[in-house]
């Protein structure tokens, strides 16, 4: 394996088609203001580096990245990428992962807009996000103590599993279809409208509205706090442990509550079973 380091890039396609290359302390910057530095490229470390330029990953297959920083100006840094690791890094530009597959994110702080769209197989745990339209049309995903806050995320996405996660997320979930949250909390307005085979598991769900025009949705002993017109027109099987403000229109299923302090019926297709177990 070739090694490069305490070395400054700053010209186009910088490392061009490189292969089994260890690239340390090197900084990806400067006058020249060049694009694609790594892109075409195989079997690649990345240690401490520091990334201020344009698409530096494009069509790379094998690439850790270790402690190394991707700046503002570090604009949609990996796309088409796959066989990915990337510990203990921040990733701050713009569409920093699309169209990747098989990538593993630990201990990161991620600020980036359109982060994760059109992704496959990702892993995340012990990481930070700040973002919108997070993770957008993206399957096979799997985080791990993730703590997130945006808005519009995990839209439309496919075959997913959340365990210890906190989000605080206007628009999450919707028409997600095959995901599992466990132990998490999830706060925002309007959650997982028009989902599809979405359970929440032992969650704290917070926020107005949520769960509106769900199809084999499934919430097991779950916290809902602040909620109010809540399963419109879903089809739920659902063990509620908090008092909830307002439940309307539930179209099948159960749902089982402490109490609630107002169910609206006003069509006729509401044939959703409310009991109301009296217990806190």
């Amino acid at each position: 394996m070739k090694v490069i380091e305490n070395q400054t890039f700053d010209e186009e396609r910088a490392l061009y088609g490189s292969r089994e290359i260890l690239v340390r302390n090197c900084a990806f910057d400067g006058p020249a203001d060049g694009e694609s530095a790594m892109k075409e490229c195989g079997g690649v470390q990345v240690e401490h580096c520091f990334f201020n330029l344009r698409y530096p990953f494009w069509h790379d297959h094998g690439l850790q990245i270790r402690d190394s920083e991707m700046t503002q100006a570090c604009r949609a840094a990996l796309w088409y990428s796959d066989h990915i690791e990337i510990t203990g890094s921040r990733l701050h530009g713009i569409k920093a992962l699309r169209e990747c597959s098989d990538a593993s994110l630990r201990e990161c702080e991620i600020i980036s807009p359109e982060f994760g769209w059109f992704v496959h197989g990702v892993r995340m745990e012990d990481c930070t996000a700040e973002s919108e339209y997070f993770m957008m049309r993206s399957t096979g995903l799997h985080f791990r103590k993730v703590r997130m806050k945006g808005k519009y995320s995990f839209q439309y996405i496919e075959d997913a599993v959340f365990e210890n996660c906190e989000f605080d997320t206007k628009d999450a979930f919707w028409h997600a279809r095959n995901v599992v949250v466990k132990n998490s909390v999830v706060k925002g307005e309007y959650l997982a409208w028009y989902c599809e085979n979405v359970t929440f598991e032992n969650c704290r769900i917070i926020g107005t509205q949520p769960l509106c025009y769900c199809k084999g949705l499934k919430l097991v002993h779950c916290e809902m706090l602040d909620t109010d017109l809540a399963f419109e027109r879903s089809e739920v099987e659902a063990e509620v442990t908090a008092p909830v403000l307002s439940i309307k229109n539930p179209l099948a299923g159960r749902i089982t509550v402490p109490a609630v302090g107002e169910i609206i019926r006003d069509i006729p297709e509401a044939k959703g079973e409310i009991v109301i177990t009296g217990q806190r």
